[in-house]
């Protein structure tokens, strides 16, 4: 009985032209992926916004989802392919222009806002810090009972992450002098008397008090009441120093 012998052939009876055109496609192969590669981890800069009317013109005038396509891919800007940039590394008068052209699209939404404070304020530079929570005070005053919780996160940021209480004081009086809405809770409206305790202006805060209570603007007895204990506080305070 005959064993079957599997026949193989040596590899120099591949023709030359079958090995120069698989060298050849490996060649390129390795060529394009690392083309694909360079061209993927480039960092691409925050374009500049366009105007309201060409993306209403776009969108077929459907400002609201326009709005809403647009935030959610400046949100997602800083993570490009193959690379993650730092949001402090983005252009922050781009990333404010664009949070005004969507809050133009969709003047009723507090997203761009609420991002500007919590997401773009957060980052480890000062400079932008500044910046964005001008912007946000900015919008503020235009619709102050509506936006009134975005400064009070604005007094956080000025306070403890950059350290600034008199740019956190200027945060607490705008919503002071601007929130005049009667359900808008009281502590955010007496956020400056905390801050000017804490900076030891206690005749300021003294002041404020009193001023609130003599206004009339109080109609909670327990809020009244609870001012008054913190002014003869305050004035406990000053007798001991």
């Amino acid at each position: 009985m005959k064993l079957f012998v599997k026949q193989t052939r040596d590899l120099s009876f591949v023709p030359k032209s079958i090995w120069f055109l698989l060298l050849l496609s490996l060649a390129f192969q390795c060529l394009w992926h690392f083309s694909f590669t360079k061209l993927t981890v480039k960092q691409q800069d925050l374009p500049s916004a366009p105007q309201p009317s060409l993306v209403k013109l776009i969108s077929l005038d459907d400002s609201i989802t326009a709005a809403k396509l647009l935030m959610l891919w400046l949100q997602a800007f800083d993570n490009q392919p193959g690379i993650s940039i730092p949001l402090k590394d983005l252009n922050y008068d781009r990333v404010i222009d664009w949070l005004d052209l969507i809050l133009k699209l969709d003047d009723k939404t507090q997203y761009p806002l609420l991002a500007g404070v919590r997401f773009y304020a957060e980052v480890s530079d000062v400079g932008k810090q500044r910046k964005m929570i001008d912007y946000v005070s900015q919008k503020f005053i235009e619709k102050p009972d509506e936006r009134w919780p975005l400064m009070t996160h604005a007094v956080y940021i000025a306070k403890h992450r950059i350290k600034d209480v008199d740019l956190a004081l200027r945060c607490a009086q705008l919503i002071r002098q601007y929130a005049k809405r009667a359900n808008i809770p009281h502590w955010a409206k007496q956020m400056e008397i905390f801050i000017l305790e804490d900076m030891g202006e206690l005749e300021s805060a003294m002041v404020l008090i009193g001023g609130l209570l003599e206004s009339g603007e109080l109609d909670d007895p327990h809020q009244r009441q609870f001012l008054g204990q913190r002014l003869e506080e305050i004035k406990q305070r000053q007798v001991e120093h």
